[in-house]
């Protein structure tokens, strides 16, 4: 299972009408991003990451030839960089969308990219609805369940321990190691 963060920019509001605007974010490592980094990171518009990865692998090549590293030895960073591209790729498509001001609308685990998308835009449309109650309700603020609540599956006492009293290495309390 994957998952996927929702953005939608902040200006058009989170309706119906800019729901094709909605921006699915796959978390992961991205292929095509560690092996073609500058169409990569052309082809989703990150200017900035762009301008910072070439940065960052001109420096490093100069830096590498100025310490006399043989070509081995840049082509074996050249390919630490590029698997590091690839697993934060996705990393840099949300710095992108956050510096242009849009917003985190949720976080849908599926399949793939079309499951993402049918499972976001149920709960999404329920909460437009404002069904709070049903099957796609989200509880954020609930505190976590304790075994002093009666009535939950986990709130009997739990099992007597075995006759030593204590399961594991140390067969008694303060006993030899």
């Amino acid at each position: 299972m994957r998952v996927y963060t929702v953005h939608a920019p902040v200006g058009d509001g989170a309706d119906l009408a800019a729901a094709d605007k909605f921006v699915f974010v796959r978390d992961g490592f991205h292929f095509w991003a560690a092996v073609a980094s500058v169409i990569w990171l052309l082809w989703h518009r990150l200017w900035l990451a762009l301008i910072g990865w070439i940065i960052l692998i001109v420096a490093i090549h100069l830096g590498m030839s100025a310490l006399g590293a043989s070509r081995g030895t840049i082509f074996i960073v050249d390919v630490l960089i590029a698997i590091l591209m690839g697993l934060e790729a996705a990393s840099l498509r949300r710095w992108t969308l956050s510096r242009r001001k849009w917003r985190q609308l949720d976080v849908v685990v599926a399949d793939d990219q079309e499951a993402a998308e049918r499972r976001f835009f149920e709960r999404w449309a329920a909460r437009q609805r404002g069904f709070t109650n049903d099957q796609y309700a989200i509880d954020r603020g609930a505190p976590p369940p304790t075994r002093n609540i009666p009535g939950q599956s986990f709130s009997k006492p739990p099992p007597p321990l075995p006759q030593g009293g204590i399961i594991g290495l140390f067969p008694e309390p303060g006993g030899p190691r």
